[in-house]
C-alpha cells in the first residue's frame, strides 16, 4: 500500500504485512494435527477437538524464524539438490519435512533432474531450528528437546512406514513408497549471530513408535482437559506465555495472582507443593555447594577445552568508580551548581544516634510475599 494512501499519513509497520502473510500460510490455516503441534499434550488435544484459540501472542520472533528458515532451505534446494519442505501424511499426523537427503540407492530411483548433487551416505531426515542467543547455551549442551525429538521421529516414522504424501508436485517421490531412513539430523541456527550447530542420531524405529503412541494417547482423550500440561505455565515457560490456548488452559485468576494457584484445590495439594518446595531448595543448596567447591578448585586453571566444556575467564581488570571529589572540582571550575541530594541512609543513622524516631510513609505499593517453610 503506498504511504500516501494511508488515512492518517503514518508509515505502515512492516510487521503488519508480515503478520498478514503469516496468517495466510497453509500451516497457519491448517486444522489437522501437525507434527509441530505435538509440543504439548493438552495443546495438541485442543487442536484435535477444534477448540478456538483464546490468545494471539506477538509472533515477531516466530516470523523471523520462518523467514530465516525459508531462505536457508531454498538455498539448500538450489545449491545441493536437497528435498525441502516435502509433505508427509499418515493416519495420525501430517506436515512438511524440512529436509530429506536421499542416499545413492534411493536417489537413483528418482528422475535425474531431481537427484541431489551429492547423495548422503544414508537416507537422512533433517529438521532446521532457529534459536535465540538466550537459548543457545542450552542447545550446545543438551541438543534437541523431547518435543523436538518427538516431532522429527513422527516425520521420519511416517516416511519409513508410508513414504511421501501423494500430492501434485511430489508424485514421483510418493512412488518411492516407504523409505529406508538411516539418520536424523538437527541443524540449529542462532538467529542473532548466525552460528550453526549440528546434532545427528541414528533413526530408531522404537522411538518413532513411542512418538506415535504419544499422538494416539492425545487422540483417545474424550476431553482436552484430560490431557496433562507438559509445561509449568505462564511466567515459567515461554511455551505457555505464547500458547494460543493460554487462557483456556490456565483460567484467569485475580489480577497479580499467578495462574498456577488454581492447581491448589485441597490441603493435600498444599502438602505436596510444600514437599516440592523443600526438595527444590535442597537441590538448589546442594547445587550451589558443588559449584562453589568446583570454582575454588579451578581458580588457577588456564583457559582451554577440557572434555565437553570450554573454560574461559572474564574480569580481572582494575576496578574503577566515579571520583566524587574530582567531579565537585570540575563543577566549581565550570561554574556548574553541585547537586545537593539528601543522603537518606546517613539521615536515618543520625536520627537513630540521637534517639529520634525515623519518619515513615506508605508508598501505595505492597511488599512481595516471602514464603517461609519450616518443619512442622
Amino acid at each position: 500500500m503506498p504511504v500516501a494512501a494511508l488515512a492518517d499519513g503514518a508509515t505502515p509497520s512492516i510487521w503488519d504485512a508480515a503478520h498478514d502473510v503469516d496468517a495466510r500460510r497453509p500451516r497457519s490455516r491448517q486444522t489437522q494435527l501437525g507434527a509441530s503441534d505435538t509440543v504439548c499434550g493438552r495443546r495438541a488435544a485442543y487442536i484435535l477437538h477444534g477448540v478456538t484459540p483464546t490468545d494471539h501472542a506477538d509472533k515477531r520472533a516466530a516470523i523471523l524464524g520462518t523467514f530465516i528458515h525459508y531462505g536457508l532451505l531454498e538455498s539448500a534446494r538450489t545449491e545441493y539438490g536437497w528435498l525441502v519442505e516435502r509433505s508427509v501424511q499418515d493416519d495420525l499426523i501430517r506436515g512438511h519435512v524440512d529436509v530429506v537427503q536421499l542416499d545413492e540407492t534411493t536417489a537413483a530411483r528418482v528422475p535425474a533432474r531431481h537427484r541431489p548433487a551429492i547423495p548422503a551416505d544414508v537416507l537422512t531426515v533433517e529438521d532446521v531450528k532457529t534459536k535465540s542467543t538466550y537459548l543457545w547455551d542450552r542447545v550446545l549442551r543438551y541438543g534437541a528437546t523431547a518435543a523436538e525429538l518427538r516431532q522429527v521421529h513422527l516425520y521420519a516414522g511416517a516416511l519409513s512406514e508410508v513414504g511421501f504424501e501423494n500430492v501434485p508436485g511430489q508424485r514421483y517421490l510418493a512412488r518411492l513408497g516407504p523409505l529406508p531412513i538411516g539418520r536424523i539430523r538437527f541443524r540449529f541456527i542462532n538467529r542473532d549471530s548466525g552460528a550453526e550447530h549440528i546434532q545427528e542420531i541414528d533413526f530408531d524405529p522404537q522411538r518413532a513408535a513411542e512418538a506415535r503412541w504419544w499422538v494416539e494417547r492425545v487422540r483417545e482423550a474424550a476431553d482436552p482437559e484430560e490431557m496433562p500440561r507438559d509445561f509449568n505455565g505462564p511466567g515459567l515457560d515461554a511455551m505457555c506465555d505464547y500458547c494460543p490456548f493460554r487462557t483456556r488452559c490456565w483460567p484467569g485468576t485475580a489480577p497479580g495472582v499467578p495462574e498456577q494457584t488454581a492447581l491448589i484445590r485441597s490441603d493435600a495439594d498444599r502438602e505436596q507443593a510444600l514437599i516440592d518446595y523443600v526438595r527444590g531448595h535442597e537441590l538448589a543448596s546442594e547445587g550451589d555447594r558443588i559449584k562453589k567447591f568446583a570454582r575454588k578448585k579451578l581458580d588457577q586453571s588456564p583457559p582451554g577445552v577440557y572434555g565437553p566444556n570450554r573454560l574461559a575467564w572474564r574480569g580481572g581488570n582494575d576496578e574503577e568508580k566515579d571520583d566524587v571529589e574530582a567531579m565537585v572540582d570540575l563543577h566549581e571550575v565550570a561554574r556548574i551548581p553541585v547537586p545537593m541530594k539528601p543522603d537518606a541512609d546517613r539521615m536515618v543513622k543520625n536520627l537513630a544516634a540521637a534517639g529520634l524516631p525515623v519518619p515513615r510513609r506508605k508508598t501505595g505499593r505492597r511488599t512481595p510475599a516471602v514464603i517461609s517453610v519450616a518443619p512442622a
